[in-house]
């Protein structure tokens, strides 16, 4: 049976036998009467889910140099950057209800198939690179807490494999009540980092102010981008567009208004909570590195291994390592999903769910696991940074779609972009393609 997702397109249309994440694709119910809270409940989740791209190990490093060589003063570019995630989060999901497509499908359906397969290869290569940040950062944490090697480390996050296919066989809720525990974990851990550290708060409140040192300092301009470039993730384009339609949204005009609006609240706390922990990683760094003379702490196991010595208690060092840990299983959760996603909504194929798995977390082992055994823990390192690269690289292929899909009014009807918010995601477009090109050329040459 056919189901005209898109009325005012003819040409998206599609069977049902053709939906995004089919296994779970319309499994939780949304309550259309009731109060607020009622209604917001039922959306509750996918926000978290995609949040945890913004506080995966591969935000660490940059948050860590930041804070420990300038202080408090890039906390208004995490900031920033946080507010244009917000946005584009909030167009992946608007695009996922109004349009019943994710953006792979939605890119599939609007390219030709050459396009089409090139920004597959490219959406794959970001995923991978994101996938490896999160299999290093994990294995690190592991080594920290366990001293387990690294790549018995590497090895161990493969596991997730099977957790994850047995976990959605039993409801994609479960899925995101682990996905929300884990992030209360990080928080947590956290807030204790940042009691033990005893911040200047008038000096933290200062820092979310934008100062021209930031465009005027080439070194901190250098990492202001980096920060950028590891906080909006293109995965989460992806990820967003398709996990929203778990949701038994009716493909009605209302029902879909509705449901943008309650899926954008969701979105926009969960991406203040993840703003919160990145702040709190970079405040962590000044208080404890950059005003007491350490400011040259860039590396995630220095930071380890410094912060109970400076700040003179013993559970610092600790809470870091177990926050690493579940930022790191978090991410590989989300990204092995994101994965699946991309494969499916670009080729069209329909591969058993643990084969897909599998394929997408051994792109992501493999060459992580090789510098493990070749070059150790530097070598990691180097990859940490290298991946972040590749991401800054492949941003725009997933961000100039997105814009472009959601503010046409053939494809999302009554929901394309009115023209204020057309025209500032393609200011925020252009900002985040021009930082990231500054970026990779830099590092490139």
């Amino acid at each position: 049976m056919e189901k005209n997702l898109a009325p005012n397109n003819k040409a998206w249309r599609w069977t049902s036998s053709n939906l995004s994440l089919p296994e779970v694709h319309g499994s939780i119910a949304v309550h259309t009467k009731g109060s607020f809270w009622k209604k917001m409940s039922a959306f509750v989740g996918p926000g978290l889910m995609v949040a945890v791209g913004y506080m995966d190990p591969g935000n660490w490093a940059t948050d860590i140099a930041g804070g420990a060589k300038f202080g408090y003063t890039l906390l208004s570019v995490i900031l920033i950057s946080n507010l244009f995630a917000m946005l584009l989060q909030h167009l992946s999901l608007k695009l996922g209800i109004a349009t019943g497509r994710d953006l792979a499908q939605a890119c599939r359906d609007s390219y030709s198939k050459p396009i089409s397969f090139v920004l597959w290869i490219l959406a794959e290569i970001a995923i991978a690179a994101c996938d490896l940040a999160e299999v290093i950062g994990a294995a690190i944490a592991l080594n920290l807490l366990f001293n387990i090697p690294l790549t018995y480390g590497i090895l161990i996050t493969a596991i997730d494999v099977i957790f994850i296919l047995f976990l959605q066989n039993k409801g994609f809720r479960i899925i995101e009540v682990i996905v929300g525990g884990l992030i209360l974990i990080i928080l947590l851990c956290f807030g204790y980092e940042i009691l033990a550290s005893q911040p200047d708060i008038v000096a933290v409140s200062k820092g979310l102010i934008p100062s021209s040192q930031i465009v005027t300092n080439p070194e901190m301009l250098y990492i202001a981008i980096g920060i950028l470039g590891a906080t909006v993730m293109p995965h989460n384009l992806y990820l967003h567009s398709s996990i929203i339609q778990t949701r038994k949204i009716e493909n009605t005009h209302a029902a879909k208004k509705s449901a943008i609006k309650y899926a954008t609240i969701d979105s926009t706390v969960s991406l203040f909570i993840a703003f919160f922990i990145n702040a709190a990683i970079l405040i962590m760094a000044a208080a404890t590195f950059h005003f007491t003379g350490n400011n040259e702490v860039a590396d995630i196991t220095d930071a380890y291994m410094l912060l109970d010595p400076i700040l003179g208690v013993k559970l610092a060092g600790l809470f870091f390592a177990v926050a690493l840990l579940a930022a790191g299983q978090n991410s590989t959760l989300t990204g092995t999903l994101a994965g699946q996603i991309v494969m499916e909504g670009f080729l069209n194929i329909q591969l058993k769910p643990w084969l897909r798995r599998l394929i997408t977390r051994l792109v992501a082992i493999v060459p992580a696991l090789i510098v493990a055994i070749i070059y150790g823990e530097k070598g990691t390192s180097d990859l940490l940074v290298l991946s972040q690269v590749i991401l800054s690289l492949q941003l725009s292929f997933a961000v100039v779609p997105l814009v472009m899909f959601t503010s046409d009014k053939l494809k999302m009807g009554e929901s394309a972009n009115p023209a204020y918010v057309k025209y500032t995601a393609w200011v925020v477009t252009i900002i985040i393609i021009a930082l990231n090109s500054y970026l990779l050329f830099d590092t490139v040459f």
